[in-house]
């Protein structure tokens, strides 16, 4: 599915190096900070979640968040009818791909092949879950609407994405218009919030005449290379412009790591 609004790189290509494997591991070892600076990687966390349970302004979700709660054990007690304290590693798991698979728009096919489970099982799974939490099913509802409407959905931020395919006479191609129609929304205002945080947090290190710079947007996380003598100074920037890029109902919150290469950051 095309990212809406996210920037790429290649040559190389940088978002697409692997995160688990050892080989990635390896790669990500290359990159290093020259002598005397340190790499600072600023995470948003779980921003796509943030962002879903702000424009669907679902209670159950937002409520969680608020409380800083679990997001994946709060949706594990929800969907499989369980008490908090009796969710299971398995249970919280299988919630989070099913968090995770709603803001991408996941199928019952697609999930059940990601969690190695029966169509019907992931079926009831998805069906469990938008019978909680009304506002995120509401929301995804009203965004398909609109787009068979007006032929496009847009971001918090008013950044349109246009989906011709929603209107298809060919079934598969409807339902991939469906499916962008309820994940552009969301990833594209996480990929908007991370592009207005980019602009403040280069401000501010202009302004305040630091030699300290960016080097890499990826995804959810902004890489600074830092002079050592620095690093705090840039830390606290870093940490200030993310989480104030946009005022959402819940908190937008940055997990700091630093190092000497790319791959200490993680």
């Amino acid at each position: 599915m095309q990212q809406p609004g996210r920037l790429s790189s290649t040559d190389p290509n940088l978002q697409n190096i692997p995160t688990r494997t050892e080989l990635g591991k390896q790669i990500r070892k290359l990159f290093r900070a020259e002598e005397g600076k340190v790499f600072i990687d600023a995470d948003y966390s779980q921003i796509e979640l943030r962002v879903l349970a702000h424009m669907s302004q679902d209670e159950i979700m937002i409520k969680a968040f608020q409380e800083h709660n679990d997001i994946h054990k709060i949706c594990a007690s929800q969907v499989f009818g369980v008490p908090l304290d009796e969710v299971t590693k398995e249970m919280r798991s299988h919630a989070k791909a099913v968090n995770f698979g709603i803001v991408y728009g996941i199928s019952d096919f697609g999930l059940a092949e990601q969690l190695g489970i029966r169509r019907k099982e992931a079926k009831q799974y998805i069906d469990s879950y938008l019978e909680k939490y009304h506002g995120i099913e509401a929301f995804m509802e009203r965004e398909i609407e609109k787009a068979k409407e007006k032929g496009y959905v847009d971001t918090m931020f008013h950044r349109r994405r246009y989906i011709p395919e929603i209107n298809s006479n060919n079934y598969m191609v409807r339902k991939f218009g469906d499916r962008v129609a309820m994940n552009a929304p969301i990833q594209g205002t996480a990929a908007d919030i991370m592009k207005i945080a980019m602009i403040d947090v280069y401000q501010e290190l202009k302004k305040r005449e630091l030699q300290s710079k960016i080097v890499l947007q990826i995804h959810d996380e902004l890489i600074i290379e830092a002079l050592e003598s620095e690093k705090e100074e840039v830390s606290q920037i870093l940490r200030s412009c993310m989480e104030k890029a946009a005022q959402l109902s819940v908190d937008l919150e940055v997990d700091l790591q630093e190092g000497k290469n790319w791959y200490e950051t993680k």
